[in-house]
């Protein structure tokens, strides 16, 4: 009898522990299956599948590279599910804690705007995946032609309230051939707040497979003049480029003690 009790105790225990496993992964199937039923644009689909599937994107958690520059190099990390983020220098840092968005810069060697920056890069490098989120609406576009060669495209703009440029709007352009993601094109009105129909082209030509993704080698940067695209301007390179499944601790991405919060510059700064 005194077996039978311990036996039954044992169990329950056991039991107990148990059910908050299976609740969270109950949670977890509910949002795949939230996500596998979100449709997007056939075109846009056979680009994800291009560059190695929107589940592949979806199960990764950390993202991290860097961008090597003349004076310093940054090196840029993002939880690909919260869009929590830093980028570290060795003169400062920036990030956001998934609310606000800190930098901490005790010898000023930071000119620019934080706010609009920290996140800046990571939007054009984990293209075309971040083309997948809330928020997003698809249109159509005409095809862009460059080199004599047509880009089939398609028109992204978000809902009001997305972001902090819900005015902006971007167009992807696909090589027809293997359904790769070729050129970018994007308005800007972050400080403005205006709707602009200046388009600036940014071209996807220079490939890596990371765990089977197809992510940027490096992105170039065209000059143009209206909606005719003209020769290279800049290029930014990724280097060591990495992704993992499992998220940074706790207080990674936290506002470190010296750093301070910060608000966008105004547009006349």
């Amino acid at each position: 009898m005194r077996k039978l009790i311990i036996v039954l105790f044992v169990f329950t225990v056991f039991a107990c522990k148990d059910n908050p496993q299976k609740e969270v992964v109950s949670k977890e199937a509910e949002i795949q299956e939230v996500t596998s039923t979100k449709s997007y644009p056939e075109a846009l689909e056979n680009v994800f599948a291009a560059h190695g599937g929107l589940k592949n994107w979806k199960s990764q958690r950390t993202l991290s590279y860097e961008i090597p520059k003349t004076n310093l190099s940054e090196l840029h990390t993002v939880d690909l599910w919260t869009r929590k983020d830093r980028v570290d220098t060795e003169k400062f840092s920036m990030g956001s804690n998934g609310e606000k968005v800190w930098l901490l810069d005790a010898g000023e060697n930071y000119k620019g705007d934080a706010v609009f920056y920290h996140n800046l890069m990571f939007y054009f490098y984990a293209m075309p995946f971040v083309l997948a989120d809330d928020g997003i609406n698809y249109g159509e576009t005409n095809a862009l032609v460059y080199d004599e060669k047509s880009y089939p495209g398609i028109r992204i703009s978000y809902n009001s309230g997305v972001g902090t440029s819900p005015k902006d709007e971007y167009f992807i352009h696909f090589d027809p051939q293997t359904h790769k993601m070729a050129w970018l094109g994007y308005t800007v009105t972050y400080r403005t707040g205006e709707v602009s129909d200046n388009v600036k082209w940014i071209r996807y030509d220079d490939w890596q497979e990371i765990d089977g993704l197809t992510l940027p080698k490096s992105i170039t940067w065209h000059n143009y003049e209206g909606k005719q695209i003209l020769d290279a301007r800049s290029t930014v390179n990724f280097e060591n480029v990495t992704l993992s499944k499992t998220a940074k601790p706790d207080g990674y991405y936290a506002k470190p003690d010296q750093a301070t919060f910060v608000e966008a510059k105004n547009s006349n700064q």
